[in-house]
């Protein structure tokens, strides 16, 4: 008899749970080098004021006694790590991860321009198995990263696992639209216009179709938030951005 494969979704395709990543990787090398353009024609630039929120709501410190080091998980092309580092003054050291080789690329290659550039390192891991000790940094970040993880519930555990006690994970990700009326409009562009917009940037619109699908499949703010205490986070939140197309969600190791 075969044993029956765990299986997940990708997109609205369903996939073995261990063939998603290598599809994921694919998506995003074959948009890397415009990733960042892709995401403010999607969004008409909005995904920029999400990011300054989120980081005005990590409110970095700009001085200390020891230094505080925060992991941006999939922030490849730097745009959230660079906000962070400014915010704290080039104080704050981030370590930013991505199981993406091409996405750290082009990270690794802006980040020589940056008004800080040593504090900001390039790690290639995996959110489900970090490389990294146990209670070594004081904040984790992720944007519109964690519905692309496999294993979830996974990552937020290993997410736990790394922060020091007292220290925060924030995540800013996609969410159910719940203003009636822009959720109809929502839909129509998701459907008619980011696919066809991905493959006149980038040559593909596959990728795009797969991110608008990835997006419908993500758990409501409710479970997410779910998830956030059963890997342990305590007063976990969530604030709806620009009627929840978006959401962030915080949590404490306490």
């Amino acid at each position: 008899m075969t044993e029956a494969r765990e299986t997940t979704h990708f997109g609205e395709q369903t996939v073995a749970l261990e063939d998603k990543q290598g599809l994921v990787n694919k998506v995003f090398h074959d948009v890397a080098d415009r990733y960042d353009l892709m995401n403010d024609l999607m969004s008409g630039g909005i995904h920029r004021i999400w990011k300054d929120a989120m980081v005005a709501d990590l409110a970095p410190p700009k001085t200390g006694s020891r230094p505080y080091r925060v992991l941006d998980m999939a922030g490849g092309t730097g745009d959230v790590a660079e906000r962070i580092i400014n915010a704290s003054v080039g104080y704050a050291q981030v370590v930013v991860a991505d199981i993406n080789a091409d996405m750290l690329r082009v990270g690794a290659e802006r980040a020589k321009s940056w008004r800080f550039p040593a504090q900001a390192s390039f790690v290639e891991a995996n959110a489900e198995e970090l490389p990294f000790p146990d209670s070594s940094f004081d904040a984790y970040t992720i944007a519109f990263g964690i519905r692309n993880v496999p294993r979830i519930q996974q990552a937020l555990g290993e997410a736990h696992r790394v922060l020091k006690r007292g220290g925060r994970i924030l995540v800013l990700e996609f969410s159910q639209v719940d203003v009636p009326g822009l959720d109809s409009l929502y839909n129509a562009f998701s459907d008619r216009v980011i696919p066809p917009m991905g493959r006149m940037v980038t040559g593909d619109g596959q990728p795009y179709q797969y991110l608008v699908e990835s997006i419908r499949k993500f758990p409501s703010p409710p479970m997410f938030s779910g998830m956030l205490a059963e890997a342990g986070f305590k007063r976990v939140k969530h604030t709806p951005y620009t009627g929840n197309i978006a959401a962030l969600f915080s949590g404490w190791k306490i």
